[in-house]
């Protein structure tokens, strides 16, 4: 009987085990995620309907819409929505469809591959403020390479980075270049994982390079693709640390290029107004959850096999 009972007390002590101890392994994982985000992202939301909120004491004066109603009727964030947008709509599927040509090319095997690899792959170890400040010598009206190179084909310096109107370009540019690293990565390995064996078929079958691309690689890339849009529009519509070194930590030439988050930036380490940089942060973020669950749509949609 007792022996019965020592048997009982270990097989459920070892049904304990085997239930909480995978929880217990990734207790320290949990906790972080609840401190470090799950907190800060719900407390972001109840600021955001504090009216007249007080940073240093935490005071305020009612709850209500007063943050969402200033910042929807304020130009400059209207206007970092709109700069945004255009950021997007241009980085991303430029900075996709160049990545998928190079990583194309990268996945050949051909000699000295590797030193392209490392050369593309480069910038994602590098500084983004020492790669910054070399793009604005790079923009430069007067010893600018980019307008030495235009000039071999007749066209006048541009004033990218002192030209108001010429500064979301000059960002564009800059985007699509420090994005592509990434995104190279990412579908390289995708194609890695493409069975040689469809290429083989093809050729067998008198198939060209181009109808190989585009019938197979592009079809059985989907996926990838899809997954690199995501990501990509999420960091594109995060834009704040490019703008540090092209413009000297402003928004453009005449504080006419302010982004989403350089919007929440200034109203919450300069202007000290973090109602209105809380309700900013919730909108941006709904704006990318929108269009993200859009994007999932649509991938499904895009299926091939």
């Amino acid at each position: 009987m007792v022996a019965a009972v020592k048997a009982k007390k270990r097989s459920g002590s070892g049904i304990f085990n085997t239930t909480w101890e995978p929880f217990i392994y990734l207790a320290p994982f949990l906790i972080g995620i609840i401190i470090f985000t799950l907190y800060p992202f719900f407390n972001i939301i109840l600021i955001s309907f504090k009216e007249g909120y007080r940073q240093m004491t935490g005071a305020f004066e009612s709850y209500g819409l007063d943050n969402y109603i200033h910042i929807l009727t304020d130009p400059y964030f209207i206007n970092a929505i709109k700069n945004t947008a255009v950021y997007v709509v241009f980085v991303v599927p430029i900075s996709t469809a160049l990545s998928l040509f190079f990583a194309n090319l990268l996945n050949q095997k051909i000699k000295g591959i590797s030193l392209f690899q490392t050369a593309f792959f480069l910038p994602m170890v590098t500084s983004v403020t020492a790669i910054g400040l070399v793009w604005k010598l790079m923009f430069n009206d007067r010893i600018g390479v980019i307008n030495a190179i235009l000039g071999l084909f007749g066209v006048d310096p541009i004033g990218w980075l002192l030209d108001p109107s010429m500064n979301i370009w000059a960002l564009i540019i800059y985007g699509i270049w420090n994005m592509m690293p990434f995104t190279i990565i990412i579908l390289l390995s995708g194609l890695q994982n493409i069975d040689p064996l469809y290429y083989t078929a093809a050729k067998v079958d008198g198939a060209s390079s181009r109808k190989q691309f585009f019938r197979i690689t592009v079809p059985l890339l989907a996926p990838t693709i899809g997954l690199t849009c995501i990501i990509n529009v999420i960091s594109a519509s995060k834009v704040f640390g490019e703008l540090f070194p092209l413009f000297s930590g402003r928004p453009g030439t005449a504080y006419n290029l302010f982004t989403v988050v350089y919007y929440i930036y200034y109203e919450f380490n300069v202007s000290y107004h973090l109602g209105y940089a809380a309700a900013a942060s919730v909108v941006l973020f709904l704006i990318v959850f929108a269009f993200t669950m859009l994007q999932l749509y649509v991938q499904r949609k895009w299926q091939y096999y």
